[in-house]
């Protein structure tokens, strides 16, 4: 894993780079300098909210500074770079992930954003007409937990970053794009090796049981699971089409992964749904 390093204090900041989708990042001491964008104000009102609730494992929103930069805390820990590396494939890391997602989720609950609230997203996406996968929304959430944005503190998942994909959506969204990236949901030949021989359908099992999903969470999760791969991959064209960034993501590997992604799914969902039902089973029959 990579560590988030120490600070430099010089005027430009020490730069943060992290999967470079988001550029102009820097440290300065204890805090983070970012470019504002229109969803800015929206994601520090909610972040405010968080840590009023007692959420403490996200940045804490510090307004602007003099150059007209978004400010916030500086997120202390390790952040783990693709391929995950071995130390992260543990049973113990869905655990702490599920339960730190699960506290994210009872902090949101109640929050009513701004009426002039604006939302991030996708690059080139906007008006691509993608049908919804999130559903009827539930509570504002951060629904996207690839390995650059959680911190880990010891071992094990501490503390989210980056919320710039926050908005409105549903627990069980949010539940899946976290398998997505940390099952993972792929083709074992897309996994970092670590991952490659690993019981998907267990691991799934083991999310959901320290989330402590209901058992209709745990039905529909299979179905929401391949709309969700369909709907990355078209995402993910449509975003390569207008952003330079997106675009070399996509020559990367995303443009033969993701459909790998979505084949994989479909052939190994009644297995996971299966897991899922059976350990819905032992817990409801426990005396």
């Amino acid at each position: 894993m990579t560590s988030t390093g120490s600070g430099d204090e010089t005027d430009g900041g020490e730069p943060l780079t992290g999967d470079g989708v988001t550029p102009g990042i820097v440290r300065i001491g204890g805090t983070v300098r970012r470019p504002v964008r229109p969803f800015t104000r929206t994601v520090q009102a909610y972040l405010a909210h968080l840590h009023r609730a007692g959420f403490t494992a996200a940045p804490v929103p510090l307004g602007t500074d003099d150059q007209g930069r978004e400010v916030l805390s500086f997120v202390a820990g390790d952040v783990p770079r693709e391929p995950l590396p071995a130390e992260t494939a543990g049973d113990d890391v869905l655990v702490a992930l599920a339960r730190l997602i699960r506290e994210l989720h009872a902090a949101s609950a109640g929050w009513a954003p701004p009426p002039d609230a604006v939302w991030g997203g996708i690059p080139g996406t906007e008006t691509s007409a993608l049908p919804p996968v999130d559903g009827e929304p539930e509570l504002v959430s951060h629904r996207d937990y690839c390995p650059g944005n959680v911190v880990f503190r010891d071992g094990l998942p501490a503390a989210l970053i980056d919320f710039d994909l926050a908005k409105p959506t549903t627990r069980l969204y949010d539940i899946a794009n976290a398998l997505w990236w940390w099952a993972p949901m792929r083709d074992p030949r897309d996994r970092a090796p670590a991952f490659t021989g690993l019981d998907i359908p267990h691991r799934a099992a083991v999310f959901a049981d320290a989330y402590g999903m209901t058992a209709r969470q745990r039905q529909d999760l299979v179905p929401l699971m391949t709309q969700i791969a369909h709907r990355y991959h078209r995402t993910a064209r449509a975003a390569a089409d207008t952003d330079p960034v997106f675009l070399r993501l996509w020559e990367q590997g995303a443009k033969d992964q993701l459909p790998r992604a979505e084949a994989w799914l479909r052939q190994a969902s009644p297995a996971i749904a299966e897991r899922l039902t059976e350990h819905t089973s032992r817990r409801t029959s426990r005396p």
